[in-house]
């Protein structure tokens, strides 16, 4: 069973950064059999997909609203999975979930929340302006 726990979350200004980590066990990152991806919801709005990894961290891919601004990363000794948070906009605000599953496999669904099967608990981040 995998099992993944995020940290990190916080509260940051606007323009500032941050660094969440998801601790994966049950599972080898570098098994390269699931992606790795962060999502995040806000109060009121619907999961979101923010970056994927996979690959052996070799290919990433991101949603627009974040493209530029923060970068996914795995760490093969670790077993981790990172999520660099530069230049927050008080729109990156919300719950951010790490989660393992095939979405990444098709480049039609790299970001769909319903091809994740693993979630963590998740870590809140706030932006404030």
């Amino acid at each position: 069973q995998v099992h993944l726990v995020e940290s990190g979350g916080g509260s940051v200004q606007a323009g500032g950064s941050l660094t969440l980590s998801c601790a994966v066990s049950g599972y080898i990152v570098t098994a390269n059999y699931f992606c790795m991806g962060w999502f995040r919801q806000a109060p009121g709005k619907e999961r979101e997909g923010v970056a994927v990894v996979y690959n052996l961290g070799a290919n990433t891919y991101y949603a627009a609203s974040v493209e530029g601004r923060f970068t996914i990363f795995q760490d093969n000794a670790k077993n981790t999975v990172s999520l660099q948070m530069n230049s927050a906009k008080p729109e990156d605000t919300g719950m951010y979930y790490c989660a393992a599953g095939m979405g990444c496999w098709d480049p039609r669904s790299r970001l769909a929340a319903e091809k994740y099967n693993y979630w963590g608990q998740g870590t809140q981040v706030t932006v404030s302006s």
